[in-house]
């Protein structure tokens, strides 16, 4: 879903202290994801992301995978809430 300057909506709010987190995830768990995010530690040693059956290979992997689908149900309950007050602001009748 992008808005009418088809800019994607943001992932990110700025936290009490003026920092910025992932919707969904602590300060701390923003800044743990986005340091396994990154491709070495992700494939540390050359290993792969994912093994046959389509699970996370390694430990790093694994805790990206779950905080990325904390973040990612967060967010999209977000999305859900901002479309349904936006909705009832809506000037226009169905």
């Amino acid at each position: 879903m992008t808005d009418l300057k088809h800019n994607s909506p943001r992932r990110y709010f700025i936290d009490n202290d003026g920092r910025r987190v992932l919707i969904g995830l602590t300060f701390e768990e923003t800044f743990e994801f986005e340091r396994l995010d990154h491709p070495l530690v992700l494939h540390e040693d050359g290993h792969v992301l994912w093994d046959a059956s389509g699970r996370p290979a390694s430990k790093p992997a694994q805790r990206w995978l779950e905080l990325y689908r904390k973040h990612d149900r967060a967010w999209l309950r977000w999305m859900a809430e901002s479309r349904n007050a936006r909705d009832k602001r809506s000037p226009f009748l169905n």
